[in-house]
């Protein structure tokens, strides 16, 4: 399946990117982060958050269609 990842903030500074396009197979939001932190080594240090579909999901959401993956820095607000 094909992913569209979206980086935003501190995380497309450290990727240098703001989208990309990821093949992969089903996969658990757990796995994605491990493969983009293999390609993108320094999220490896960086808290953030996933969205799916404009959603916020947690590390065991099955991502299993084609989807768009935003990955969210730390934010505050009321």
């Amino acid at each position: 399946m094909q992913l569209t990842i979206k980086y935003f903030g501190m995380l497309a500074e450290a990727t240098s990117i703001n989208e990309e396009e990821v093949q992969t197979e089903v996969c658990s939001v757990s796995q994605l982060v491990e493969k983009l932190k293999h390609q993108h080594p320094k999220l490896s240090d960086k808290n953030f958050k996933i969205a799916v579909d404009q959603k916020l999901v947690d590390q065991n959401y099955m991502i299993d269609s084609k989807a768009e993956i935003a990955l969210l820095p730390p934010f505050a607000g009321g």
